[in-house]
């Protein structure tokens, strides 16, 4: 699995995928729809995708003495470790905000969502649903990128509207706070997310090498 890690990171990869990774620095923009950065780095890993399938890497992986299940595994390998250096950005920078800057006037007036631990938490569902769908989808023909991707976008729509709302909804008004009130709700909430980010992308690696398994390239 290292060696086939490896591969991915360093052969099959698409330079994009590292470049995207600064859509993580759109934590700090106010006024801006902030989950729209999960996105770009999903859709960084995308074109690594995209790149892998031109390039016919399924196929040469597949005739390497391997099994063909490790080499959907080797995907998500790549996918969670891009997924989780963007995360570690958004986290570091969502600190930043809630702490030396969230006395700072374009965030106090900022109409759209702060950086907090519910933020956080909604990277990780977006992180959860490109796994889901994406790879997911992906992995149906081993080839076919465009509706996966197209279904993971719809995802994110939602997800990003429902993000937006939810500090509308009385009594949920404090998921606007710059200095992250309620703390213990807010990191309960990213604790939830990260399990379902977990239990989503495990049951989404199985099901795929399940269905890789009977592809015939």
């Amino acid at each position: 699995m290292k060696n086939l890690l490896i591969k991915e990171l360093r052969l099959a990869s698409s330079p994009l995928s590292y470049i995207f990774l600064v859509a993580g620095l759109m934590t700090m923009l106010p006024g801006y729809p902030i989950l729209v950065s999960a996105f770009f780095i999903c859709f960084g890993i995308f074109h690594s995708f995209q790149f892998s399938r031109e390039a016919n890497d399924t196929l040469y992986s597949v005739l390497l003495p391997i099994k063909k299940s490790d080499f959907v595994k080797a995907k998500y390998m790549f996918t969670c470790a891009i997924q989780l250096i963007g995360f570690l950005i958004c986290s570091a920078l969502t600190a930043v905000r809630m702490t030396a800057l969230s006395g700072a006037a374009p965030y106090a007036n900022n109409a759209l969502m702060n950086a907090t631990p519910v933020f956080l938490a909604f990277v990780l569902l977006v992180f959860s649903a490109f796994n889901l769908l994406f790879v997911g989808g992906f992995f149906k023909t081993a080839y076919k990128i465009g509706m996966p991707f197209l279904s993971f976008g719809i995802a994110v729509f939602i997800l990003i509207a429902a993000a937006e709302a939810l500090p509308h909804i009385p009594g949920l008004e404090f998921l606007h706070s710059p200095a992250g009130e309620k703390p213990g709700v807010q990191f309960a909430a990213l604790a939830a997310a990260a399990v379902i980010y977990c239990v989503v992308t495990l049951l989404a690696c199985k099901k795929a090498q399940r269905r890789f398994e009977k592809i015939d390239l």
